[in-house]
């Protein structure tokens, strides 16, 4: 008889710390995604029952139930009947799973969030100018055209800038750079509403837009990462001002 391993038949014995009462089963998720990120609980290691669950996490069957169905749903756990209940197999759809709760769940700092969306698109733009399609080059330039008809309607402008900017990453030929970049973006969506509002920052931002689309259009992925590193570095600047004039919260 093949011995089984004792990942998948042992509950794994970590500590877990009573929650607060408010939110409670979104708290009971990020103490299983951090204990999983943190490799104290491995692909396929099988959890404690609801019951042992609940007197851990000091919580009810219902808030426990709500977490480990929401963790489910995102493939991050599994559950079978008569094996309960374990950490997926898959890797790489866990750790992209886990990075998309983190960014969406946590508070992030709006500059390191800004620091790391310049990294990410000036690769991308880069990438983009070797491989956007006529389409996709239309797209933008259409976008454009919006932007300079909606300059006296910040939010309406700001819609369509992440629109360019969703189509940029689309255009980078890799999906994971797009994944990242809309996560990001839509952490900053309101945030960057809000930067729009103060004096002749829309002017500017179309005018750096523009600026991205020629280095893409004339296939130039030097010009086209500069292009994009010195509209976002402006826009971090933009950000300084506005907090400082209009105290703008994350």
């Amino acid at each position: 008889m093949t011995k089984r391993k004792t990942s998948r038949t042992t509950p794994v014995h970590c500590k877990f710390l009573p929650v607060q009462k408010h939110s409670i089963s979104d708290r009971i998720v990020q103490q299983i995604v951090d204990l999983i990120a943190s490799g104290a609980v491995k692909a396929g290691d099988r959890l404690p029952t609801e019951r042992d669950l609940c007197e851990r996490f000091s919580a009810g069957r219902s808030s426990v139930r709500e977490a480990l169905r929401c963790l489910s749903i995102m493939v991050i756990l599994t559950a079978k009947v008569g094996e309960g209940t374990s950490v997926a197999m898959d890797g790489s759809k866990f750790l992209e799973k886990v990075l998309e709760w983190k960014i969406v769940t946590e508070q992030h700092d709006i500059e390191n969030l800004m620091e790391v969306r310049v990294a990410l698109e000036s690769v991308g733009a880069a990438s983009a100018a070797q491989h956007r399609s006529d389409a996709q080059l239309k797209r933008m330039n259409d976008l454009l055209l919006k932007m300079e008809h909606s300059t006296a309607d910040a939010r309406q402008f700001a819609g369509y800038d992440l629109d360019f900017h969703l189509e940029l990453a689309k255009a980078s030929g890799n999906s994971l750079i797009e994944d990242l970049i809309s996560m990001i973006r839509g952490q900053l969506a309101r945030t960057i509403a809000k930067i729009l509002l103060l004096p002749k920052e829309i002017p500017s931002s179309l005018k750096e837009h523009k600026a991205i689309y020629l280095a893409l259009k004339k296939g130039d992925p030097e010009a086209a990462r500069a292009a994009v590193q010195t509209h976002l570095n402006s826009t971090v600047q933009r950000y300084r001002r506005a907090l400082g004039e209009k105290k703008l919260s994350a």
